[in-house]
């Protein structure tokens, strides 16, 4: 009598049922137990399931950085640089700015920073103070990064 996948054995169990052998043996991949009765269980691997993309609770994206550009440095009238900075994000993200303050020979006086919240595909203004006050009769110019950080 023939098994399902061919085996000529007569006991259903030692027959391939996947087809893929004439010898039981052949897909034991060292998954055999014993078992009390002195019997031997062999498993088949499962087919491997497809990864799926899984939720971490939020459908939150990552924010792409900004773009920052000076509008105005800092002076003795005005110890504040005003920078514009603009969101490519699709929602409102806080972005950091960062700003050097530099004296006639190009070198930092101050560096500095501020945060702006600005609103999705929009563009928001943000004053940046001279941390010290008395160096602003130092500062010549203003150099700003032109990568606005996004704040995740």
């Amino acid at each position: 009598m023939s098994g399902i996948g061919g085996s000529s054995s007569s006991d259903p169990y030692d027959s391939d049922p996947y087809g893929d052998s004439s010898s039981s043996d052949a897909y034991d991949l060292g998954a055999s137990t014993g078992d009390s009765d002195g019997g031997t269980y062999r498993s088949r691997p499962a087919r491997r399931s497809t990864p799926t993309a899984s939720s971490s609770g939020g459908t939150a994206q990552t924010l792409k950085d900004g773009t920052a550009v000076l509008i105005r440095c800092a002076s003795t009238d005005d110890p504040y640089a005003t920078v514009e900075v603009r969101n490519p994000n699709g929602r409102e993200g806080l972005f950091t700015v960062r700003i050097s303050f530099r004296d006639e020979h190009g070198l930092t006086v101050i560096d500095s920073s501020d945060q702006v919240s600005v609103s999705a595909k929009d563009e928001a203004t943000v004053r940046v103070p001279v941390a010290s006050t008395g160096r602003v009769d130092e500062i010549d110019h203003c150099e700003v990064d032109p990568r606005a950080t996004a704040d995740q």
